[in-house]
Parts: structure tokens; sequence; C-alpha cells
């Protein structure tokens, strides 16, 4: 039995790639598996501002999990990958608004809970909002949903929850929460004499002082008495009472019924000021409320700009949808109060509102990395204490 051979294929050689192409394809896959660790997983960040003081410091490096509340599928899909607003180190804008998709939610493992540090996208970077927010946060620019400036903050109260700010301390659904273990909060420090502000201020981490010398108010210093202003813990005011030429140290908060300027929201309805807000329900999906004068106050911005209503207009204290007026509403999405753990230095929610659910970006988890952007030497430069600190 004869067997017949089969003619085997030839062989081709494969072209050995160039230096620069192999290069140049790591270079693609690795901003491709940036770009999705990021958009999927987590995403870095960096605190600029002292508003989470003394929770998180300037410097702070920190990672936040998309995976917690579900990350959001993008709205401006043409954008340069790893960029947010601007292209690295220029204001030339990284993205075009020319296609704008619907967002999507996709599942995550918890809700947002009372107490949770949350980074999310700002909302009054809307067009028909920024102008008007612009004596509170002057750099405001109008972005799309997805690509608003990331504010960090804490949640204080959810959807459905009443909120109220008595002589600083907050209120939800009538109980007294728990304060964050380093909220910030101002303090006058009555002194004897002048101190070495090095040692008795920034040795102990208190940054934010200024010295005092004219009488502040009768409930705060009595005349000729001299001291400083200061923003800190409760923990380290415990400690300066124990020195020996402090004579006292007292809170600082705006009297209840002395109005703020610039508070959220703009109405002559209302006299609440950073220290005594409320009492104000937070929008939750599904309720509905009357359009009486004080709740289109209170929601008509949140109504027209953030809950998917194009056609509305507010106009002579009335919200009109196709000229007419409504007299209820239904909320189509749940909302959030925030607020930064500087109590006192921090443009937040009573400021410029709620935070919608399409806007939250993900839980603050932990500190990768702190630098000290003002260091006394630059053996200091890095704090090495805040290196992996959970976030609480």
């Amino acid at each position: 039995m004869s067997v017949t051979s089969i003619p085997q294929k030839p062989q081709q050689t494969r072209q050995k790639k160039s230096g620069f192409r192999e290069w140049l394809d790591s270079v693609v896959f690795a901003v491709i598996a940036a770009t999705l660790i990021r958009w999927l997983i987590f995403s870095a960040f960096v605190i600029p501002t002292p508003s989470m003081e003394n929770s998180l410091l300037v410097g702070d490096y920190l990672f936040v999990s998309r995976l917690h509340y579900g990350t959001t599928t993008p709205v401006t899909p043409l954008q340069l990958p790893l960029t947010h607003q601007t292209i690295w180190g220029t204001n030339i804008p990284s993205y075009f608004d020319w296609i704008k998709l619907p967002q999507y939610r996709l599942p995550g493992f918890t809700d947002i809970k009372r107490g949770d540090v949350v980074v999310f996208n700002l909302p009054v970077e809307h067009p028909d909002a920024y102008n008007k927010y612009s004596s509170v946060l002057p750099d405001l620019h109008p972005h799309p949903l997805d690509l608003r400036s990331n504010y960090i903050k804490r949640c204080v109260a959810i959807a459905g929850d009443k909120l109220e700010v008595r002589g600083g301390q907050v209120y939800v659904n009538g109980t007294a929460q728990a304060n964050p273990v380093r909220m910030q909060s101002e303090y006058f420090v009555s002194t004897t004499t002048a101190v070495n502000e090095q040692n008795v201020f920034r040795k102990n981490g208190i940054t934010d002082f200024s010295q005092f010398t004219e009488t502040f108010n009768d409930t705060i210093a009595s005349n000729d008495e001299s001291g400083y202003i200061i923003k800190t813990t409760s923990t380290l005011v415990e400690k300066l009472r124990d020195l020996d030429f402090v004579k006292r140290v007292e809170p600082i908060h705006t009297s209840k019924g002395l109005k703020e300027p610039y508070l959220f929201p703009a109405t002559d309805l209302l006299y609440w000021n950073k220290d005594n807000y409320g009492p104000i329900d937070i929008p939750k999906k599904g309720v509905t409320i009357p359009m009486n004068e004080l709740n289109i106050a209170l929601y008509g911005e949140v109504i027209k700009n953030y809950d998917g209503n194009d056609d509305l207009e507010i106009k002579n204290g009335k919200i009109l949808q196709s000229g007419k007026a409504l007299t209820s509403y239904t909320f189509r999405q749940d909302y959030y109060f925030m607020m930064g753990d500087n109590r006192h230095n921090s443009a937040d929610s009573r400021y410029w509102g709620f935070v919608p659910k399409d806007h939250i970006v993900g839980k603050a988890v932990f500190v990768w990395m702190s630098i000290d952007p003002d260091p006394a030497s630059f053996v200091n430069k890095i704090r090495w204490d805040r290196i992996f600190r959970i976030i609480e």
C-alpha cells in the first residue's frame, strides 16, 4: 500500500517589528489599560485645598473607588485619554462636545451612606448655573456633566433626609450626628502674651491662624483682650487649653437668625448661615412636593438643571412647563448634601446646593502618598505618617 505524502505549506517568515513599533504598541496598550482602570475600577486624585482638613490635607494623594457606587458610562466620548478638562499643562480643552451620550450607572456593591467621603462632579458648572455662583467659586466654567470639576466632601445627608445645622452641629432627622474624628472648626484663643507661632501652632499641626487684637464681639472677646483666631480640631483645642499662657479657648459660631450672603438658596425667605442652616429636605427619587414659593426657591434649580427637564423655565417666581405653571413636582433621581470637614472654610452644599446622583464619581478609600506643600525642611516634605492611611 503506497502512501502519498502531503506537501507542507511553505513557512512564511514573520517580519520582526521595529523598536519604534514595539514601543508604540506598548504605549497604546498602557494607555488603553490605564483608561479602562481609571474609568471602571479606581482613580487617583490629589487634595488641592484645605476644605477637608484635618481629615484630608493639602498634598494628600488618594485612591477613589468607582466600584463602590458603580461607575458611570461616558457622556462625552470625544475626549483625549487620561485627561479631564484640558490637555496637560495647557488651557486647551481636551474634549469635543459634538456628541453627547445618555449616562448609565453600572451596578455597585453599596449605596452612599452618611459619613462617606465622596468625590463628585461639581453640579454648578452646569451652563445655566455657573454664572450664578461665581462669587463663591470664582474659577467656575461650564462643562459637560462627566467633565465638571472633581470635588471631595463628606456626605452628611442622603436622599429623603431632613438636615439641619444648629450652632455648628449637624442634625439629621432630628438626631445629632457624630462629628468626623478630625473635623476642624474655628476658635478664639485668648492669650496673656504673644506666642511663638512656630512652636505653639505649626508644631501642633495648626496652619490656619491669625493674630487678633481688636474686639471681635461681646461673646468672643472682651475689650482689650488679645489672642488668635485659629481653625483646628477639638483634640488640639484641649491641648491648647493646658498651656499656661492660654486664658481660654472658645468656639466661634455665627448667631442664629443672622443671614449670611452667598448661601444656598439665594432667597429673602430664609435667614440661614453656615452654623445655623435648615431644616431642609434632601430630594429623593419618587417624592412629590408642592410648587409653592419656598419650594421653588429651594428646589427650582434642581428641577430645571439636573432632573432631566429641558423644557422648563423659572419665571416670576414660578416654574413653567410649556408656558403652564407647575403645581407639584416628582423628583426623578436622588440627591445628597455634602459638607467639608473644615466646617468654617469649605464651599460646599451650604453654598451651592445638592449633589445629584448622576454626578457621583466614587468613594475616597485611602491616602497612598502625602506631600507637604510648605514644609519646614526638605526632609519633612513627605508626611510618612499619612501614607496608606484609610480615610475615615
